[in-house]
């Protein structure tokens, strides 16, 4: 029983984090203040997925008044439709803020990595050993952090695919979104990412290492 209860607060906590994520991003997109560290650029990464989300957004938006317009008659049933519907809208722009909102950032301080609403992994120059273009396309549904040659690779990929790789100098914890296997903490020895812009994020790199 008390295994079930803090699973059910955990999931809990992490679908309130989430929501509050959705309408942080809102915001900051508004305002334009994306999450940037000081002295730092940011990189998107969001390109693969964009026109998807705008065409799900758009779609969202349409069927609203239609939704409306079918249920009418049965004003419980037309405003619990409504208040889904709007919701449903509010967390597909919100996720799309995310991603415009969080991007990945190359400074002084080292490289943050980003994905989505959740997950931040700031990496120090210290523990970076190097940072190579390398585009790797991978099964669907592989697991985020794997075995390859010899090492524990973490893999934010978008659409199956990444074109960045950075090795670490050592092992490094990270904690993922969720529970063991796919969430919790990992050692990783490196990290696969994509970034919409790729020779701008190295000549970043280039700039920022110590």
């Amino acid at each position: 029983m008390g295994d079930a209860l803090r699973r059910i607060g955990s999931i809990a906590k992490r679908v309130l984090l989430v929501e509050l994520r959705i309408y942080e991003s809102i915001g900051r997109a508004i305002v334009r203040r994306p999450v940037i560290p000081a002295g730092a650029t940011g990189f998107g990464y969001h390109q693969p997925v964009r026109t998807i989300l705008i065409v799900f957004i758009a779609l969202s938006a349409v069927e609203i008044p239609i939704i409306d317009l079918i249920v009418h008659p049965w004003p419980v049933v037309r405003i619990l439709f409504l208040v889904l519907g709007i919701w449903g809208l509010t967390w597909m722009i919100g996720l799309l803020c995310g991603f415009l909102t969080r991007p990945h950032a190359v400074g002084p301080a080292g490289i943050v990595v980003r994905e989505g609403l959740e997950l931040s992994i700031a990496l120090p120059w210290d523990d970076i050993a190097s940072v190579a273009r390398s585009r790797v396309i991978d099964e669907p549904k592989s697991p985020r952090v794997s075995r390859n040659d010899e090492r524990s690779v973490l893999s934010l990929r978008m659409q199956d695919e990444t074109n960045i790789e950075i090795e670490l100098e050592r092992p490094v914890r990270v904690t993922l979104p969720g529970r063991h296997p796919k969430g919790g903490s990992h050692d990783i020895e490196a990290v696969r990412l994509w970034v919409d812009d790729p020779d701008a994020f190295l000549g970043a790199v280039r700039v920022s290492i110590p």
